[in-house]
């Protein structure tokens, strides 16, 4: 019986395996191979050509430094976020909730076109800054680091906001109480209870919101143009606009092992810390 029930679950997963099969592991064989195979074998010219080049440090330094602003970003605005809704009770808890995952409903290229809109010179963030005083006149956002942060951190805000709540909730409220019993400060209790409870929350939301800055592609095509690049506009631009499929290859392994070894490196140290706790 447990034979026939094995059997029945691998060809349930015959159609799933397929696919990632057809649509995943081909293309991802073939870009290895255009990366690593030359017209004489085996050869890592493409990369040794790649990292030669100062620009090319450049984009890695652009697309690390965007991604690291936007993470931070997001856990700043997103953790105390995820607190309040854990805490909220009700039709208070329904509505938080359903403004923070209903964007998701959102195409990222109709947020990026939005964005475009809200940055520019006369759009609303410039008025609300003139109108606080904090600029003395409108100035544009659109096409600047800045704005891209915003922009971005706004996509992915709510993939740090939800791991977080998700360990939150978890979270027995006597703890917080029993250190009010016990004479401790709010802020001593939640450097001693709740950040170390909610890291591993914390850490998942850090990296899927640095791994999808990293890998994105249409938000700083959108609010940043030609101009500025990152691994993934380069890698778009090297295939579709230069034709150089040598250089689109060679990005996107780069962009690809990077995106890797944040997921192995966050796992990680959830797990480490989960043992350690």
């Amino acid at each position: 019986m447990n034979s026939l029930a094995g059997n029945r679950v691998i060809w349930l997963a015959v159609p799933a395996l397929g696919f990632l099969a057809i649509f995943y592991a081909a293309p991802l064989f073939y870009l290895l191979a255009r990366s690593f195979i030359g017209p004489n074998g085996f050869s890592i010219g493409l990369f040794t050509a790649f990292f030669a080049d100062a620009y090319n440090w450049r984009v890695i330094g652009n697309t690390l430094r965007i991604a690291l602003l936007v993470t931070l970003v997001c856990l700043t605005v997103g953790y105390p976020v995820a607190l309040a809704l854990a805490r909220s009770k009700g039709l208070a808890q329904v509505i938080l909730l359903t403004a923070i995952i209903l964007p998701l409903s959102v195409g990222v290229v109709v947020k990026a076109f939005a964005w475009q809109i809200v940055l520019r010179r006369d759009g609303a963030i410039a008025k609300l800054l003139v109108s606080t005083g904090i600029w003395d006149e409108p100035q544009r956002l659109l096409f600047t680091e800045p704005g891209l942060v915003i922009g971005a951190a706004n996509v992915f805000l709510p993939f740090m906001i939800l791991p977080i709540y998700s360990v939150v909730k978890l979270i027995d409220p006597r703890l917080w109480e029993a250190g009010a019993t016990l004479g401790a400060s709010p802020l001593y209790r939640f450097r001693k209870i709740i950040l170390p409870l909610t890291m591993p929350g914390l850490i998942s939301g850090m990296a899927f919101v640095f791994s999808m800055s990293v890998s994105m592609f249409v938000i700083p095509s959108l609010l940043m143009g030609d101009r500025f690049q990152t691994l993934a506009t380069l890698t778009g631009r090297s295939f579709l606009l230069m034709r150089n499929e040598a250089l689109g290859s060679a990005t996107a392994v780069v962009l690809l092992v990077l995106a890797v070894s944040i997921v192995v490196g966050s796992t990680w140290l959830s797990r480490r810390i989960g043992r350690s706790g």
